[in-house]
């Protein structure tokens, strides 16, 4: 019998010229594509030049004249070649885009040094991983990764929109047209053209991160825009379901300014929607919306959170303008009798002084209120009783310390890093006296790097979600800011850069453990997906066959496992495949018919994929035996047998089964369960959300890195990257309806931004004015 071929794969078009595209299809692709090569390629030439330069640089700084030699050779065979990356970066690009409609994965249309040849049964095919491969695909899936999590909402967006061009479901991260890992398999495939060394390779490839992925997220941005424009679901944007909460009955030692925080927009909790009221109605909100979840790591700036400072810093003054003329109007009696001002510089001056004393010092002022009384009474000695600050200096010092207090209530006095925040007190205090856009700029030097400080303390933080090893280079950023800021805040910018180095290492650890765990939660699924259609083809088979009771059993448990294990290694399409399901036409076929011969190849086979089940032996063999009998379940004479077989099939645990998970079945959702639900199904990977810890209203912060709507699996994990546990989305949207967890949205992410909002709510509300007047303002609020 001749050996069958395999069936030979469509070709994957290279061009949207071959593509054979609808016209308006073509036309967006073709738009779409041209602004990303047109963004893209000034800094694929930036890269170059850096390559070229830092060829020579280690060729200079070679110490031996192999190493050099080396080096010399890579930079003349670079040079040689360096005109054919681009173009070949660009058609690599545009295959990608070009197979937007074809069934074929993306990964497998381009990137020709990546391509996998056709898969070859029997271990005679088997060889070692090429190390130098693994060691490129894993760079360029850490870059990926990066940009996934920076960008992760557009790329949602990004994905639903390519969808429609393929009209298909919405596409993931992976497979997205001009998504971060398409640019990085077109680099890898281009990078072929140079025809230079892996390590070489690896190099180009870390310039590439630097010089061309770090500006990607503003092309997504424009390529959003684009294909809007274009109508391809014209004004989309992510929708979170808004909710108006159910009254909760207040515990006797719960939080009340938790309670308070809840209640403010741009809170964490869920708000009531405006004009709307009724449980599910929907907001719809920009991807620069302070509203939008939270998907950024500890320490990643926020983007699109700065608004008009000139605009928040006039809402500001009338705030405190207004704060003191009730201020006076409260306090009885005569006005004080004026006296002199110290002024802005002599304050700035004297805090100086106390910038370099210790804290440990017997007497040194430990909050901000201290040294204000610190610096009054000094400033009395030498002017007089009545001296005092200016207006201006005196609100600088009573919002710092409101900001302080508000701050004070987030962080866990027993922390590492909680000394380091009080450390900050007295240069921050110089700072905000010199420039008052610290209190409305977000990304402020010195507010980024108190909020990177102060969320090393907080209180959202479980033990094991600190790194003890980041406690150093906070210690370095804070006694370097003690020690050298005298008026200049590049000071502050360098402590940030040091931090932010390691913080990123952190995030490279972080996203490489949680996309392990996503791996393994992906492959659960996986499973489940098999099981589901290998009982869906094998009732298809049954159908309506009369089969002995016991028999059946077997069918849809042993024999089902077989089928699944089949379906989840080789797929539906595969030779294996066919063969196991031709095997299960013929077992329903012998027990169902009384006159059916015995088939010693058939029970052989059946032994044979029970065993690959976890089936062995004595066991395998009385299945099979079963299997291939039509003998009804009274006809059979070892009862005892049948029984004890079956006790041990319903003690066995099945193919992907945890017993653990076994749970009651939950009553029927509640419309608020329900709305909470079905926002979570829409929620974009590596949402964090906050869950309440006990009574007080404590909370600990969770990364949603991973669920499934199919299998109601989430994956949770902490700022580490550890897994953390894995609940339903059915019992996390039951605890979001009922006040037990809360989504954290980029308004409210990080702690200074929280700590910042409290006290611009408690100036309006002194001020008596609501929240709501205060839209438009430039500070979060």
């Amino acid at each position: 019998m001749p050996a069958s071929s395999p069936p030979v794969e469509p070709a994957v078009p290279r061009s949207l010229a071959a593509a054979g595209l609808p016209p308006r299809v073509r036309r967006t692709l073709e738009a779409a594509l041209t602004l990303v090569t047109d963004e893209i390629e000034p800094h694929l030439g930036s890269m170059l030049n850096e390559f070229e330069e830092e060829l020579f640089r280690l060729a200079d700084q070679a110490r031996n004249p192999g190493t050099e030699s080396g080096y010399m050779q890579t930079l003349r065979t670079f040079r040689l070649n360096r005109s054919d990356l681009i173009p070949r970066f660009i058609l690599e690009l545009e295959a990608t885009v070009a197979a937007t409609r074809s069934p074929t994965p993306a990964s497998v249309a381009t990137g020709s040094a990546a391509r996998a040849q056709p898969a070859q049964s029997g271990f005679g095919r088997l060889s070692l991983v090429d190390e130098s491969v693994m060691d490129e695909g894993m760079v360029m899936r850490e870059i990926a990764s990066r940009q996934e999590a920076r960008a992760n909402l557009a790329l949602h967006l990004l994905g639903q929109r390519f969808g429609v061009l393929a009209a298909s479901p919405a596409f993931d991260t992976e497979r997205l047209p001009l998504g971060p890992q398409s640019l990085c398999r077109a680099m890898r495939g281009a990078a072929q053209a140079l025809d230079i060394e892996h390590d070489s390779r690896l190099l180009l490839y870390r310039i590439f991160d630097r010089h061309v992925m770090a500006h990607y997220w503003r092309v997504l941005d424009r390529l959003d825009e684009l294909l809007d424009r274009e109508g391809i679901l014209a004004g989309l944007t992510y929708v979170p379901v808004r909710i108006r909460p159910s009254p909760q009955p207040q515990e006797p030692g719960a939080s009340t300014r938790a309670a308070d925080a809840d209640r403010r927009p741009g809170g964490v909790g869920a708000q009531p929607a405006r004009g709307g009221g009724t449980p599910g109605a929907r907001a719809v909100y920009h991807a620069s919306d302070p509203q939008r979840p939270h998907t950024g790591w500890m320490g990643e700036p926020i983007e699109g959170l700065d608004g008009d400072e000139q605009l928040a810093s006039e809402q500001l003054q009338q705030l405190l303008s207004s704060r003191r003329e009730l201020l006076g109007k409260l306090r009885p009696g005569k006005k004080p009798r004026p006296g002199a001002i110290i002024g802005t510089e002599d304050v700035s001056a004297a805090l100086a002084h106390l910038q370099a004393q210790p804290l440990s010092v017997a007497g040194a002022p430990q909050t901000l209120a201290d040294v204000k009384q610190t610096l009054l009474a000094q400033a009395r000695q030498r002017r007089g009783a009545h001296a005092e600050l200016s207006a201006r200096d005196n609100d600088t010092f009573e919002l710092l310390g409101m900001l302080f207090g508000n701050l004070d209530e987030e962080i866990r006095a027993d922390a590492p890093a909680a000394a380091l925040v009080k450390r900050l007190q007295v240069p921050l205090l110089r700072v905000a006296l010199s420039d008052s856009a610290f209190f409305v700029r977000s990304r402020h030097p010195a507010r980024q790097l108190l909020n990177t400080v102060a969320e090393s303390a907080a209180k959202w933080l479980d033990d094991a979600d600190f790194d003890p090893q980041f406690l150093m280079p906070l210690q370095h950023a804070v006694n370097h800011v003690v020690e050298k800021y005298d008026g200049n805040v590049e000071v502050f910018s360098v402590s940030n850069e040091q931090l932010q180095t390691h913080l990123q290492a952190q995030v490279r650890k972080a996203e490489l453990l949680e996309k392990r765990h996503t791996e393994a939660a992906r492959g659960k699924e996986k499973l489940e997906v098999a099981k589901l259609r290998a009982g869906e083809i094998m009732a298809g088979v049954i159908g309506d066959q009369r089969l002995p009771r016991f028999s059946r059993a077997l069918l849809n448990q042993a024999w089902a496992d077989v089928l699944t294990l089949t379906l989840l290694r080789q797929g539906e399409d595969s030779e294996g495949w066919n063969k196991q399901l031709e095997l299960t036409r013929r077992i329903v076929e012998a027990c169902s018919r009384d006159d059916a011969p015995r088939d010693p190849e058939l029970v052989a086979h059946i032994e044979a994929s029970l065993a690959q089940v976890g089936y062995h032996g004595e066991e395998a063999s009385v299945i099979a035996q079963r299997l291939t009998s039509s003998r009804s379940d009274e006809e059979e004479g070892d009862t005892a047998s049948r029984t004890e077989l079956a006790l041990k099939l319903k003690a066995r645990t099945r193919l992907g089964e945890d017993a653990k998970q076994k749970k009651k079945p939950l009553p029927p959702r509640t419309p608020e369960e329900q709305a909470r639900y079905e926002q979570l199904k829409v929620l974009p990977f590596g949402t964090w959300l906050e869950f309440v810890t006990n009574q007080q209203g404590d909370v600990v912060r969770r990364r949603l890195s991973w669920f499934s709507p199919l299998t109601d699996n989430a994956l949770f994990v902490n700022q580490r990257g550890q897994r953390v546990g894995e609940q339903s989305l059915d019992s996390v949207a039951r605890m979001l309806a009922s006040g037990q967890a809360r989504i954290v949205v980029a308004g409210h992410a990080r702690l200074v931004d929280r700590a910042w909002q409290a006290a611009m709510h408690a100036l309006r509300s002194f001020a008596g004015l609501g929240d709501k007047d205060a839209e438009g303002a430039g500070a979060p609020a």
